[in-house]
């Protein structure tokens, strides 16, 4: 037992730089499970200062000083912040109310429906049946929308959290982009002056986390306005909610294109019924998935590093569950992380006369 353990130990933690690369990601591992939520601020900062330096260096080939470019890539991203914060989630906040509103009405019209089941499949479904099914989801409406007040009555210290963070993100976002040699140089201050594998690692990831950040972020603001131009062109209510969902809906690979399918479908139902404009809404929102995940992402991330998609599904899986929703966004950057440290860590050949020699 012992001479595997050595052999193995000579295979992959001889290297000096092997062993800092296990701390590093032994550290990041316990500081993500541990103070995740904490650091969700700094690292939204991060993903914008890069979309910032996306749009600087876009300004900068169209042959503007860097200083310029610099200043109009942060004034787009002042404007486009507030923009939404100020302009699309109010109004998404008001549809939410209204949707709100609009379950008694629904459940009522569910339950009619319902209704005829007993009388065409009596050896199925009963009336008793049919009873509990109702009144289980009238209590579980009424259980939400008491849970919905108690949050919102405890979440006003959260609110006042958020608020200070809405001011602090652009201002680390501005220093991160006005310093981010200096932050890099300190940072590096800590690791030994020679680490080729650090390096490469670093040099892929870069590349690799701006190309999907900004690719991600396009591809979100995309999907959402197509589908929010698509809604609102086809008179379906709560386009401006719903067009936020598709679009946040891109950031969790396959499984995210399914779970926001059910409120469209029942949004669409409860409107129309099963009818034309039902299966016309249908139709456009599945050709929206199809440009999307055969013309928008092979196009947008035609530099990423290929994953497996069950590779991609555990890593959502895996990060969601230990980071909640920053995990899911980062599942994609984090699985290339892996699979480059893995492509990257090295080995050395142990020949037998070595182990037993000792």
């Amino acid at each position: 037992m012992m001479e595997v353990f050595k052999k193995w130990y000579r295979r992959y933690l001889q290297e000096e730089e092997s062993i800092l690369l296990l701390l590093l990601l032994l550290v990041g591992t316990v500081l993500l499970v541990t103070i995740g939520d904490i650091m969700a601020p700094v690292l939204a900062a991060v993903v914008l200062a890069y979309l910032v330096q996306g749009v600087a260096n876009v300004l900068q080939r169209t042959g503007l000083p860097q200083w310029l470019g610099f200043t109009l890539a942060f004034i787009i991203f002042i404007g486009a912040f507030f923009g939404v914060i100020l302009g699309l989630l109010p109004l998404v906040w008001r549809q939410l109310v209204a949707l709100a509103g609009e379950v008694p009405r629904m459940l009522e019209q569910g339950r009619q429906l319902l209704a005829v089941l007993p009388a065409q499949y009596p050896e199925l479904f009963s009336q008793e049946q049919l009873n509990q099914v109702v009144a289980a989801a009238q209590v579980e409406v009424a259980g939400f929308g008491q849970r919905l007040v108690t949050r919102t009555l405890a979440g006003i210290p959260g609110f006042l959290t958020v608020t200070v963070y809405l001011v602090l993100i652009p201002i680390m976002v501005f220093f991160l982009l006005k310093d981010r040699q200096q932050i890099t140089n300190w940072l590096t201050s800590f690791l030994p002056p020679r680490r080729p594998l650090l390096t490469r690692i670093w040099a892929e990831m870069n590349v690799q986390f701006s190309n999907y950040a900004r690719g991600k972020m396009v591809e979100i603001i995309i999907v959402g306005a197509a589908s929010y131009v698509a809604f609102t062109w086809l008179g379906l209510n709560y386009a401006a909610l719903l067009a936020l969902l598709v679009g946040l809906s891109v950031i969790i690979p396959y499984i995210g294109a399914f779970l926001i399918t059910i409120p469209i479908l029942m949004v669409t139902f409860f409107q129309w019924g099963l009818g034309g404009e039902f299966y016309v809404v249908m139709a456009v929102y599945i050709v929206i998935q199809i440009l999307d995940g055969n013309v928008l992402v092979p196009l947008l991330f035609s530099e990423a590093v290929n994953l497996h998609p069950v590779a991609i599904i555990i890593a959502v899986l895996f990060f969601g569950g230990i980071w909640g929703l920053w995990g899911v966004f980062f599942a994609i950057p984090l699985a290339t992380l892996i699979k480059a440290v893995i492509n990257a860590w090295p080995t050395r050949e142990v020949e037998p006369e070595a182990i037993q020699g000792d």
